[in-house]
């Protein structure tokens, strides 16, 4: 008889499951359920996006593509951060396209974290971060980011978080949960604090298409002499409604990518051929309709965003307001309860399902996340039934 405890690898045997998971398991046996919980586009695929694929198929095109992925879409990767960020990346040797920006994440820690290492992840943040760290050895030190702040990182807190071990520091916004966003000025603040203690900078921008109230998305890698030693972490599944396809990038100075190049090149191969091919649409169309594709959505997610966070304080919800991204982050302290209690509470009583903010970090934990990326009808009906469920607890 094999004793499994023994055999398998202790820190993922150990690794808590994801909150988000965990709670919609519980939400998805429930019937007529109602949720605002998921984090992905409610758009379908653009149409020109997903003919490309399915013709690749049809044409043929099945076999692995090389292990940094199409040439052509590399380099219109390329076009586009030379644009969009300002900072030019060499198709050739400095980009690599993966499944999806998990796995660029994961590639990223792996080719630079080491046992005895250590991390600086903002908090609140998205799920897999921590984890991931802690699977390369390393280990993930959380950073608090506060609301009196508007969930931006703190220079001060950085410092005081910092040790003679620690080798990088996670740079996510705009951010997941909170729909928080560090503008150029925000970022400046950090580049002496990094360059003092020598860090690298792992920049997930999965989101950097999604800011509004005319906020300018940034790059740190754009900053002075940041690309050195910045990894940024992007992909297609948000901005161009693709999280399905399992397509995203890393780019980074050439002897990163020659490292990520291997981790990727054993764990993965090559990322899906299809979804290479449509995401070279994605961008070919783009450039050609001046990204008319992502204005309209990211033009419907600012409608959602306001309705949102008006019903939610004037409910008496108290939400700090979210600038990028597709989620808002009220505060449930006024209820009596944390965000896990509340959330139960509210499945429970009124079938509607929003995420604890304790799964994002035990600073989240008075806190709940609501994703906007839902059509109007879906969140009026959502946010009238936590008014009931509101006024019911004051009774």
């Amino acid at each position: 008889m094999i004793d499994y405890a023994k055999v398998l690898n202790p820190v993922a045997r150990d690794m808590k499951p994801s909150g988000i998971r965990k709670f919609f398991e519980i939400a998805a046996t429930r019937k007529d359920c109602i949720s605002l919980g998921v984090g992905e586009p409610d758009f379908i695929t653009p149409h020109a996006f997903s003919q490309a694929g399915i013709d690749s198929i049809l044409q043929g095109k099945t076999q692995y593509t090389a292990n940094a992925g199409l040439m052509e879409l590399r380099k219109a990767i390329s076009k586009y951060l030379d644009g969009f960020i300002g900072v030019h990346y060499d198709p050739a040797s400095e980009i690599i396209i993966t499944v999806g920006a998990s796995e660029a994440l994961d590639a990223a820690f792996r080719a630079v974290c080491a046992p005895g290492d250590e991390v600086l992840i903002p908090e609140p943040c998205f799920v897999c971060y921590a984890p991931l760290v802690s699977l390369t050895g390393a280990t993930p030190v959380s950073v608090k980011c506060f609301i009196e702040d508007e969930f931006k990182l703190n220079v001060a807190e950085i410092e005081k978080a910092i040790t003679p071990r620690t080798k990088a520091i996670l740079v996510a916004f705009p951010n997941n949960p909170t729909g928080a966003v560090m503008e150029k000025s925000d970022l400046e603040a950090l580049v002496p604090v990094i360059e003092k203690h020598n860090l690298m900078v792992f920049s997930d921008e999965i989101y950097g298409e999604l800011v509004y109230n005319g906020v300018k998305f940034c790059s740190i890698a754009s900053i002075g002499n940041m690309r050195e030693r910045t990894i940024v972490i992007s992909g297609f599944s948000k901005a161009f409604a693709m999280t399905g396809w399992r397509l995203g990038y890393i780019c980074a100075p050439k002897p990163v990518i020659d490292v990520v190049y291997k981790i990727h090149q054993y764990g993965i191969m090559c990322a899906p051929t299809a979804a290479q091919y449509a995401a070279l649409a994605a961008l070919e169309t783009s450039f050609a309709d001046g990204f008319a594709e992502v204005a309209a959505m990211r033009e419907k997610y600012d409608e959602r965003r306001k309705y949102l966070v008006g019903r939610l304080n004037a409910m008496g919800l108290d939400c700090f307001e979210p600038r990028g991204a597709f989620y808002a982050f009220p505060c449930v302290k006024s209820t009596g309860m944390d965000g896990e209690e509340f959330a139960y509470a509210l499945l429970e009583a009124k079938n509607v399902a929003v995420v604890p903010g304790g799964a994002f970090g035990d600073s989240g934990k008075d806190f709940i996340r609501i994703s906007y990326a839902y059509s109007v009808e879906a969140i009026k009906r959502a946010l009238d039934k936590i008014e009931e469920f509101l006024a019911e607890l004051k009774k």
